[in-house]
């Protein structure tokens, strides 16, 4: 199992109402539980990695287009939806549905933007700015961490 992946479904159960995970991929098992504020991470592995292994830079891979972040200085009128979860990005409901959103369109606070899909649920992203869409960030069905910009929005 990924190192990085254990420290995403760390974020996920963060991030989430969900109070315990347990996950086993062969020998290696993984329980993850959140009691308050406080958060153990349980790991028991049979065949032991060197910490060489464990720590080993993993390669890093762009999601999407140009995932740019903006200057709140040069345009105050832009405003960068960010992604709430770790997760998978989906611009429709279904693949065969249309998107929600298209650049050049109008949202206003609370109209549903896009999905990302953490561990199995659908978590519906609302726009928490009224305005014209002017870039989508992400490509669909792409990997999307915490806090990564998914839309800039024109503020009306």
């Amino acid at each position: 199992m990924d190192y990085n992946l254990i420290k995403k479904l760390v974020k996920v159960i963060e991030q989430s109402e969900v109070t315990e995970l347990s996950v086993q991929e062969g020998d290696l098992k993984i329980k993850i539980s959140k009691n308050g504020k406080q958060q153990v991470v349980n790991t028991v592995v049979s065949q032991p990695m060197s910490a060489q292994q464990m720590y080993a830079p993993q390669p890093t891979q762009e999601v999407g287009g140009s995932a740019e972040t903006v200057d709140d200085n040069s345009n105050p009128k832009l405003h960068e939806v960010l992604s709430p979860i770790v997760g998978t990005f989906y611009r429709s409901p279904s693949p065969k549905a249309d998107s929600y959103v298209q650049v050049g369109d109008n949202v206003s606070e609370g109209s549903v933007m896009c999905i990302v899909e953490a561990m199995k649920l659908m978590n519906e992203i609302e726009a928490d700015a009224g305005g014209k869409i002017v870039k989508i960030l992400v490509e669909n069905a792409t990997a999307v961490e915490y806090n990564q910009p998914l839309f800039l929005i024109e503020k009306s």
